[in-house]
């Protein structure tokens, strides 16, 4: 399997780095915005909500169209554990009894964007390959 879908893992991750920003993104426009529909909006964006919010629109779109993926993935790992331990860690241990798996996945998933980078497909390489071009 590895040897087939292997092929396809430059694909696979950019299209991992473009749904996980462009959710991430909606967490944001969800507190400062009330869209869509169902978060915790509008919060003042000169609260703690609000700086999240921030991190979470500008770093979930940096993320989805690889434009320093890493930075913002780092930022946004870092922001994740802070929710996870602030919101969630203090209603119980287990993320699956604190409601806290969402946090704990992006944390995780953005360490690895960190580490990985923006990738083949991203902003960062259209602008790699432009500049050797001229």
């Amino acid at each position: 399997m590895e040897r087939w879908l292997g092929r396809y893992s430059e694909i696979a991750y950019a299209l991992l780095r473009v749904v996980a920003g462009l959710n991430f993104a909606t967490h944001g426009t969800q507190k400062l915005f009330e869209y869509p529909p169902g978060g915790h909006g509008p919060v003042p964006i000169a609260s703690l909500m609000g700086v999240a919010a921030v991190i979470e629109i500008v770093g979930g779109l940096m993320i989805a169209l690889g434009f320093f993926a890493s930075f913002a993935a780092f930022i946004a790992s870092g922001e994740m554990a802070v929710a996870y331990f602030k919101a969630h860690a203090p209603e119980g241990f287990w993320p699956v009894a604190n409601q806290g798996e969402v946090a704990v996945l992006y944390c995780f998933l953005f360490l690895y964007i960190a580490t990985r980078g923006s990738g083949r497909y991203s902003l960062d390489a259209a602008f790699r390959s432009g500049r050797r071009e001229t």
